[in-house]
């Protein structure tokens, strides 16, 4: 990770918001436990000391996507329980396992991969999860399949059905609400068929943060949220978003009325103005085109254009004919400067994307700053 004293932008991540956010979800959702997502470096947050404000706020396990972000958890000395989200290649199965990580299943190969790691390790008893395809057609056993899984999991010395689970397709959308439903009837049909049979696995889960939100019945046992603990729900609820991004600027230009700025010359001044340049890039997670549909950023409190095309490593903002700016002064991209705020939900309006692709995006190159 880049020092912050090497280079004028950074991004500070608020621990503190990070603990307000998990706090509302855990109210809202008990009694059920929360898993709060750390996968994709805590979306671009920094997993280890998010993973740590997560915890101390109350949420009871930890999702990760790869079995590499798992380990870094736990050489980072967290103990907590690490839900695997997806099945691990079969290459992987042995470190999950030899670091304690609780795996997902939903395919005999990977049930065989397991118990033999198991027995590998000395293991008495490895929990697993079972993942059941209800819908999204991603990732997962198909109703008709998973319950000859759970069997033989069930079945199994050396391994454990902790936990039965699917994911939603469309929780974050309210008028489709009969396809959630849908979905957790596949669900339950599952659940029940086990049950008749004497399997009832520990934890069911099903929801994400829009699951968790807006379907109380999704609830069950454990929810996971995502995004929410970042501070972008997709309903209505408290809590405030974590990362801001911030640049000082690194040069300031006069340019007359009616000449173009950046590649392609796309952005003409419309009077002689004051440019600012920016040392954040596309490289960075800037999006190239976020000035060609409406992107601003916030200087001396106000908001100004982002004049021409976002290039590799610099971006240049339209300040005006009589802004006073200068080298040094501090731009925001990200975050609150003054009355004036700009996040990541409206970049994602204006670029027709999600809030995930934004936060994630911001690239190892801008150091993080933590606060809180």
């Amino acid at each position: 990770m880049v020092e912050a004293r090497t280079r004028p932008a950074w991004a500070t991540v608020d621990l503190d918001a990070i603990r307000h956010n998990v706090s509302c979800l855990v109210e809202l959702v008990a009694p059920a436990a929360v898993c709060a997502s750390v996968k994709a470096d805590a979306y671009g947050h920094g997993a280890v000391p998010v993973a740590e404000a997560i915890l101390e706020a109350g949420a009871h396990w930890l999702a990760v996507s790869q079995v590499d972000e798992g380990v870094e958890l736990r050489e980072a000395g967290i103990d907590a329980p690490i839900l695997l989200l997806s099945e691990p290649p079969l290459a992987a199965v042995d470190a999950a396992v030899a670091r304690h990580l609780t795996l997902t299943v939903y395919s005999d190969a990977g049930v065989d991969a397991v118990e033999t790691a198991a027995v590998m390790h000395g293991r008495q008893s490895v929990s697993v999860h079972l993942k059941v395809d209800t819908g999204m057609h991603r990732a997962g056993a198909s109703v008709e399949d998973a319950p000859a899984l759970a069997r033989r999991i069930a079945e199994s010395r050396h391994l454990h059905l902790e936990g039965l689970m699917t994911h939603f397709a469309v929780a974050d959308e309210p008028d489709r609400e009969a396809d959630t439903k849908a979905q957790l009837e596949r669900f339950e049909t599952v659940r029940d068929g086990l049950a008749a049979e004497g399997i009832v696995p520990d934890v069911l889960h099903t929801a994400n943060s829009a699951g968790a939100i807006a379907f109380e019945a999704a609830r069950y046992d454990m929810v996971r949220c995502g995004i929410a603990v970042y501070g972008y729900a997709p309903a209505p609820i408290d809590v405030r978003p974590a990362l801001s991004l911030t640049a000082e600027v690194a040069f300031v230009r006069e340019v007359e009325a009616g000449e173009g700025v950046s590649y392609g010359l796309r952005y003409t001044c419309p009077e002689r103005t004051r440019i600012a340049v920016v040392p954040l890039g596309y490289a960075d997670g800037v999006p190239r085109r976020l000035s060609a549909v409406g992107g601003e950023v916030l200087v001396g409190g106000r908001r100004r254009p982002i004049a021409g095309t976002v290039t590799m490593d610099m971006l240049m903002v339209d300040c005006g004919p009589d802004a006073d700016v200068a080298v040094g002064d501090e731009v925001v991209l990200l975050g609150s400067q003054g009355d004036e705020a700009v996040w990541a939900d409206e970049w994602a309006r204006l670029l027709d994307t999600i809030s995930y692709e934004i936060v994630c995006g911001i690239g190892p190159r801008v150091p993080r700053r933590y606060v809180g």
